[in-house]
């Protein structure tokens, strides 16, 4: 009915970074990220944290830079926000999937296009 602990905590996870991300990193580096998933460990003593970018491959490197210098500050905003016992270390990786379905719609329109 509700998912298991485990769910829910990813998904208030997911939130709470977002928050976080949004309204308390001023760096200027960072430009327009989207938090799009947070997995838990088994243990919950570290989190994956998938992220998107607006521009290229020099955007991704400079947002990718600033959550890996700002992941420890992040992890001390989500310890006063959410009562944990342990409270995961948190790994930034960028989120290969989004690309990947701009490049398969992108393909099917092509196939939709009648031949020249």
């Amino acid at each position: 009915m509700f998912g298991t602990r485990k769910e829910r905590l990813n998904e208030q996870l997911q939130r709470e970074i977002a928050l976080i991300l949004q309204r308390d990193i001023k760096d200027p580096d960072l430009g327009f990220v989207t938090v799009t998933r947070a997995e838990l460990s088994n243990d919950m003593s570290y989190a994956k944290v998938g992220f998107s970018c607006l521009g290229g491959e020099d955007a991704r490197d400079r947002c990718q830079q600033v959550l890996d210098r700002s992941s420890g500050y992040v992890r001390s905003l989500i310890k006063k926000r959410l009562r944990l016992r342990i409270i995961p270390q948190l790994i930034f990786r960028f989120d290969e999937s989004i690309q990947g379905s701009i490049d398969l719609t992108r393909t099917l329109d092509r196939l939709k296009q009648p031949p020249s």
